[in-house]
């Protein structure tokens, strides 16, 4: 018989693999693969800062341009796309298929002040790229206090003479 060791991490590891599984199955996260099995698909994001721009990359590999979409509202930016089953002759009589197909949502809010006509995007070798530009810093503005008789602007700390 072999002893092994109470872990309460993996129960709740295991807790989490359920609930999991239980909402993707409701709210339909889920895609069904080739081979009838139930498959996830979120494509792998990187944010980088760099400089006065972030950088974000994402990874869509088998996609092409025409299969993504990029759309900026309300300081959100939505990256959204499909990617396709390859249609596949079966040499066999079985095959595995892994690799996840169906459609993606990602979304990023943006920080207040972003001009989205400065963001620039390319598609290469599979990676998506995103230039967002920083938004400039916002400096306080510093109004002048005027004294009730107009003559000049009373300093801090300075007694007025009346």
């Amino acid at each position: 018989m072999a002893i092994v060791r109470y872990d309460p991490l993996r129960e709740l590891d295991s807790l989490q693999g359920e609930m999991n599984r239980l909402f993707d199955g409701f709210f339909g996260n889920r895609t069904v693969g080739r081979n009838g099995g139930v498959s996830r698909w979120i494509p792998a994001m990187d944010l980088i800062e760099r400089g006065d721009e972030f950088v974000l990359r994402a990874d869509l590999p088998g996609m092409a341009e025409d299969d993504v979409s990029i759309e900026i509202k309300d300081h959100v930016l939505t990256i959204a796309g499909e990617r396709k089953a390859e249609h596949e002759e079966e040499a066999e009589s079985y095959y595995r298929a892994e690799r996840a197909v169906g459609t993606f949502t990602r979304t990023l809010t943006l920080p207040e002040g972003v001009d989205p006509d400065a963001i620039a995007a390319n598609f290469a070798d599979g990676v998506l790229e995103v230039r967002i530009p920083k938004p400039a810093e916002r400096k306080p503005h510093r109004v002048a206090i005027k004294t009730g008789d107009g003559e000049r602007p009373a300093l801090e700390g300075e007694a007025t003479e009346k």
